[in-house]
């Protein structure tokens, strides 16, 4: 299986409102590749989230990987086994490896970052 690129949302608050802005991206670019993943797959992220000056001191990436990783499982807020959307990727624990970077946007990216997904 190749690596499948998706466009990221610029962060909006409050996070749940991301991940529901992010879900529809995801979802689109895996169905438009013809790519599903199973519970036995073991996945790599690389992602690359592009905040403004202002916002770039402030956000911690852990947290925003965790919403990330949420909306790839169909979640976007409330208890852990509530799902508002389907999955995407059975569960996070699949995800061996992870690469998260945050940067100042560059014009042309119009605040949307990059997730890649690989299998690891």
């Amino acid at each position: 299986m190749r690596a499948i690129k998706i466009r990221l949302p610029a962060y909006v608050a409050p996070r749940i409102e991301w991940r529901k802005r992010m879900y529809p991206a995801m979802v689109k670019t895996l169905e438009d590749n013809k790519i599903s993943y199973a519970k036995d797959d073991r996945l790599e992220l690389n992602i690359t989230l592009y905040l403004e000056k202002g916002a770039i001191d402030v956000h911690d990436v852990d947290n925003r990987l965790k919403d990330i990783m949420d909306a790839l499982q169909g979640r976007a807020g409330g208890p852990k086994d509530e799902h508002h959307f389907q999955s995407l990727i059975p569960n996070d624990n699949q995800i061996y490896k992870v690469t998260i970077e945050k940067k100042v946007p560059p014009k042309q990216s119009l605040g949307m970052g990059h997730l890649v997904i690989r299998k690891y």
